[in-house]
């Protein structure tokens, strides 16, 4: 077995370490320096070079090294080669945290405090009495904010490609069940997977949908949000605010005016890390099972990209 590391952008040497302590005996490579990669039956890869995978005649699998699998092109990667994500519970709670620490926040009017600190106002107001949040995209993710949002008295609407139940979840999967939550929508939070249908989805006639109080979170991936339409909402109040922790170039650019806009708040791409010990863990599993010829964990729906 050869597992060979197609990793874009981070050092990789603690990744091949820990997966080389949990695999014995198997081989693994970093892109580009392999020798024989027509023995590459496993792939780790996050933005992997185009150029990669039509040398890999014996590729079987490829693990995305995140929970999501936009930084795959599938249309490059044969049709009978599994492909795998990440399910990662410390990511799940780490996300939920995020989310229910940036909606207290808007809630408490945190943001303007801090302003009005650099300016010495003392300026004391009620905090909104907005408990309604839609979470857009319903997977792991999706549903462990939903628990943090409903152990700490939030109501939960989600909607989601597919059909889904969720225990005092008003769960949705039409667009125009969707049109009719949007207006009561207080937090509109972005978790969808970045599929063709969902670039953009966040743009100026949904935006439009919300009350003028809504707040937007996007901790999904930045092509979601057109950003001009963003502005555009912020600038004539058609919503009030925006956290904003992904954006479709990383790191984003300095004079981009996302950083400088009053009504929203950057972080960066920070809401959810990866850790290397969950992470190696699940992929040495899936490759011991790919040995045994075993079923593999978290196969993607390669018809639906997620």
């Amino acid at each position: 077995m050869h597992v060979l590391v197609a990793i874009t952008g981070r050092d990789c040497s603690k990744i091949i370490a820990a997966l080389a302590a949990r695999l014995p005996g198997i081989t693994i490579s970093q892109w580009p320096n392999c020798e024989n990669l027509t023995e590459v039956e496993f792939v780790i890869a996050w933005l992997a070079p185009a150029q990669m995978w039509s040398q890999l005649p014996n590729l079987k699998v490829v693990s995305s090294f995140g929970a999501g699998v936009d930084s795959i092109d599938m249309s490059l990667i044969p049709d009978n080669v599994v492909v795998t994500r990440i399910v990662d519970e410390n990511l799940a709670q780490d996300m939920a945290e995020y989310v229910l620490t940036h909606i207290l926040a808007h809630k408490l009017r945190l943001k303007e405090y801090s302003i009005k600190q650099q300016n010495m106002l003392w300026q004391p107001k009620r905090a909104f009495n907005h408990r309604h949040v839609v979470i857009l995209g319903f997977g792991e993710l999706g549903k462990s904010c939903a628990k943090r949002l409903l152990a700490n008295d939030f109501s939960v609407s989600a909607f989601s490609q597919s059909p889904k139940n969720f225990p005092l979840v008003n769960c949705i999967h039409h667009r125009n069940d969707l049109t009719n939550v949007l207006p009561q929508a207080d937090y509109l939070v972005c978790l969808l997977p970045l599929t063709a249908q969902t670039k953009g989805f966040i743009n100026r006639d949904l935006l439009a949908q919300l009350p003028p109080h809504a707040v937007l979170i996007n901790v999904a991936r930045g092509q979601h949000v057109v950003a001009e339409d963003l502005l555009w909402a912020l600038d004539n109040q058609v919503i009030r605010a925006a956290t904003l922790d992904v954006f479709e170039h990383e790191p984003l650019a300095v004079e981009h005016p996302l950083w400088s806009h009053p009504a929203i708040t950057v972080t960066p791409h920070c809401a959810a890390l990866s850790d290397v010990n969950s992470v190696t863990g699940q992929i040495a599993d899936n490759v011991q099972r790919l040995q045994a010829g075993d079923k593999l964990n978290n196969k993607v729906d390669r018809t639906k990209g997620y």
